[in-house]
Parts: structure tokens; sequence; C-alpha cells
């Protein structure tokens, strides 16, 4: 018979008590009395990962996003959009391009967003190039999505910036290989996002500008691809404006943002 002894290793429950370290030595024997909520290592669990706690009941299965773009520079805005991130616990912030003011007032757009624990997702518009996206994007360690796709639950995502007009104007065949690149990295998926800055051509965004055409590389990627959801921003006029083109639900996000669960 193997005498009991109180220091026999295999016979420890290690018990990590609220306020101890991961990286710190285990409490072996904490008070019973005490009422310290305690997390325990759970079966399967190491002590380097994060520790077994009971799942969040609200927390459900689809993927949230505030959505939003053409802020160009607007601190005061972008404060507003992450304090609405945070109300509404997001998983996702996704950004639409124009950032900034003709690469002018990079400052602290990010930076509310960031300060809440968000996740972001950019593109660039047509009033930034997409070395000033990468520049804020390695910054503020975010995802750039120009020509990238990424996956956040069981939703792939996939974008391209830019714009088919402007300064910093890209060809239609250009938009689409953007796209298309980053389709190729999600396409396995069944829910699919979309993201651009300008809006497809033959869509309803198109009557409330007489300035900016809708892309034909954005309709084709939409007619060959089939997004679940496409979101993009640019004319502001359409700010909030939804359609339908094929399967894919078109959603012109604007500035103040719309919120997405797919």
């Amino acid at each position: 018979m193997v005498e009991k002894k109180e220091d026999v290793k295999e016979g420890k429950l290690k018990i990590l008590v609220a306020g101890d370290s991961e990286k710190q030595s285990f409490s072996e024997s904490p008070d019973p009395k005490s009422g310290t909520k305690l997390k325990i290592l759970a079966a399967g669990d190491s002590e380097k990962q994060s520790f077994s706690e009971s799942p969040d009941p609200k927390s459900g299965t689809k993927l949230k996003i505030l959505a939003a773009g053409d802020i160009h520079g607007d601190v005061g805005l972008a404060e507003k959009l992450a304090e609405r991130a945070e109300k509404e616990n997001v998983d996702l912030v996704v950004l639409c391009g124009d950032l900034t003011m003709r690469e002018e007032s990079t400052d602290n757009i990010i930076g509310p967003f960031k300060k809440r624990g968000e996740k972001v997702l950019i593109i660039p518009g047509n009033h930034e190039t997409n070395a000033t996206a990468d520049f804020l994007a390695e910054l503020y360690d975010i995802k750039n999505i120009h020509g990238y796709g990424v996956k956040y639950k069981d939703v792939g995502i996939f974008g391209a910036g830019g714009a088919n007009v402007g300064v910093h104007q890209l060809e239609e065949k250009e938009l689409y290989d953007k796209l298309k690149q980053g389709h190729d990295k999600i396409k396995y998926l069944k829910k699919k996002i979309m993201v651009t800055h300008v809006h497809p051509k033959g869509s309803i965004m198109e009557k409330f500008t007489d300035f900016f055409p809708g892309s034909s590389g954005i309709r084709k990627a939409i007619d060959t691809f089939k997004p679940t959801v496409m979101l993009c921003s640019h004319v502001h006029e359409a700010d909030g404006i939804e359609e339908k083109i094929g399967e894919t639900l078109v959603i012109n996000v604007g500035k103040k943002g719309k919120i997405i669960e797919l």
C-alpha cells in the first residue's frame, strides 16, 4: 500500500486564483471561505493557453461587423464609430476607404478603435494610396485587405480599394484582378463578404451621382464570385442604400456605418 502524503505531486489540484498570472506559480491551497472566483485549468488546456471559462450566453455563431467609410480624417466621427463598435460588441470593424482627405489627416483615425481593442480591416479609397493604407495597417497592427482574403468565424472577407476615377485611379481590370486574388484565398467558404470603395456598375447608387460612374470590374466580380454581401461607400449621397444584384446584397455603408450580421 502506498503511504498517503500531502506532497505527492499527482494528488494536487492546480487552481489559478484570480489575480495570479499564468506565468506565476499556481496557488495550491486557496482559502475555501474566501469567495474568490477561481479559474480551473481544464483537461486539454495547457498552462500557456487561455483557460477554459463558461461560454458567453450572448455570443452567437454569427459574425457581427460594423462597416463604415468616407471618414475623411474626421477624428470625431472615428471616435463615434469606435464607441458604437464597443457598445454593439462587434467582432470586427471594416472601413471601406477614404479614411483621409487627400492623403492628409491620418492622425488618430484608427486609434479610437484600437484603444477599445477592436479588430479592424481597411482598404484604401480614392483619397489615399494603397501605400498609405499599408502604413496605417503597419502602424496600428491592423489588416489592409486590398487584394487579400481573410477568414473570421465561418465567413470569408476579401477586398479591393481605390476607384475607377480620381488621382489614384485604377483600371477596371486591376480592380477585378485584385478582387479575384483575394477571393481565391477564401473561395471554399460558403459565406463571403466583398469589400470595395466604389460601387458596381448598374447599381441604384449610380443614380445618386453624375460624377462617379459604377465600376464594371466590380460588377464582374459580383457576377463571377457571387458574394453573400458587398460593402462599399464612395457616393456620399447614397449613404445607407441597400439593393440586390443577383443573390448579392450590396450596401453603401456610408460614414454613419452599418451593423451587418452574417
